[in-house]
Order: structure tokens, then sequence, then C-alpha cells
């Protein structure tokens, strides 16, 4: 073998060296990358957790608080006419604000997406999204109960306040920043009859929800329990006109 051979061989040697080594070096990073992204997504579900927690205890302490409050007003109202009348107008404040869970009688209306049909069995003018209940329906039926005299709504256990934000986000809908998704349960709180009938007349929104089946159920209920509003009410811009 000549020198230019060996010249060659030894190249060639050489170079696979190089590459194995590259090889084992990426292969180390892709490793410590992986490693790394596993420990930060566990540190951060680990974050996500310890938040949780300290979420649910400080709603316990909350609620707590609301109570001893409410026991104290209680205390004072029994030997005081006036405070009596006071602790029951800031009940019924409270009540209307959404503040505190409440019970009564009134309808309960179900809404889900038409499983029955498939992009496959519509026609070619048809649209599968008509299909599906999205949160303007939901706006929809929260007007025709409001109108209806509901004097409380809450939707899949969501609060209905003054302030609540219903949007879409993908295929669920976000109430009070909550996701929820289908089947649908909106409770009202109201005159079973008078809800019932302004739900069911001929020409109400409902009409529009059975006819692409979306209507599952409306029911009313002697016995509804809407839970209290756990979200903060923004009145920055609101200013005492005295």
């Amino acid at each position: 073998m000549n020198k230019k051979e060996i010249s060659l061989v030894l190249a060639t040697m050489c170079a696979l060296l190089i590459f194995g080594i590259c090889t084992q070096l990426r292969t180390i990073k892709n490793t410590q990358t992986t490693i790394s992204q596993s420990l930060e997504e566990s540190q951060l579900m680990d974050q996500v957790l310890k938040a949780q927690d300290k979420y649910n205890n400080l709603s316990k302490e909350v609620d707590k608080q609301e109570q001893a409050l409410e026991d104290t007003r209680q205390q004072a109202a029994q030997n005081d006419s006036n405070a009596a009348d006071l602790n029951k107008q800031i009940q019924n404040a409270n009540i209307l604000l959404g503040l505190t869970e409440c019970k009564g009688q009134g309808v309960i209306v179900t809404l889900d997406d038409n499983k029955l049909v498939s992009s496959d069995s519509l026609g070619a003018m048809e649209d599968i999204s008509d299909y599906l209940v999205h949160y303007s329906d939901l706006l929809q039926m929260i007007n025709e109960l409001n109108n209806a005299g509901a004097e409380a709504i809450s939707i899949n256990g969501q609060r209905f306040v003054s302030t609540t934000a219903i949007s879409c986000i993908g295929n669920v809908v976000s109430i009070n920043g909550e996701k929820v998704g289908a089947p649908f349960e909106i409770d009202a709180i109201g005159n079973p009859e008078q809800l019932y009938g302004a739900l069911t007349r001929p020409d109400g929104y409902t009409a529009i929800l059975t006819r692409y089946g979306l209507l599952k159920e409306i029911k009313k209920s002697t016995s509804i329990t809407i839970p209290k509003y756990v979200g903060t009410y923004n009145v920055d811009n609101l200013k005492n006109s005295k």
C-alpha cells in the first residue's frame, strides 16, 4: 500500500470517527433536552397543583368568613328591628348579585349536539355546525329566560350574573372563565308556568333548537339549587352619582 492509499484510508477513518462523535453528541444533547423538558413540565405541573390547592384553601376560608359574617348579622338582628331589615336587604342583594346559593322552583332546560347527523348524511347546502350547540344559543336561552322573569340562572353549575362572559373556545364553551361542554343544563329559578310557557311558545328560540335536534328537554321543577357566583365583580369604572 503506497502513501496515497494509506492517507486515503486514514482520512476515511477520521471522517467516520468524527461522524460517530458528532452523532453521540447530538444524541446526548437531545436526551438532555428531553430530560430538561420533562423536568420543566413536572415542575410546572407541581406549581399548578400547588396553586390549585392554595385556591381551594382560600375558597374554603372565604366561605368560612362569609358564614361567620352571616352569623354576626343574624345575632345583631335578633334584638334590633332596623338591623333585621338591613340584614334582609343584604341577603336579597346577595341573591340578586349571585353571591349566595339559592333554591326554588323553576325550569330545567337541556341542550345537546345532534349526534344523529354527520357531514356525510347532510346535503350539499347544509352545514354540520348548525347541528351543534354554540355559545350564541346559550345566550339566546339566557335572554329568553330573563325576559320571562327568571330570578337566578346557571349553566352546567356556573352561575350567570351581570358580568358573566360566554365565549367559544374550540369545541367547548367558556362560562365565567371555566370550560364546559355539551350537554348543557340550564337551571332557572322563577315562576315555573311563566318560564315554561315562554320557552315553549311556537315562535320562541327553542323552536329553532328543536328543528335542528338540539333541544333535548324542558321540564318544570319544584326543587332547583343554583350555586353562588365564585368570580369577582369589576366595578373600577362605577362611581356613586351623589
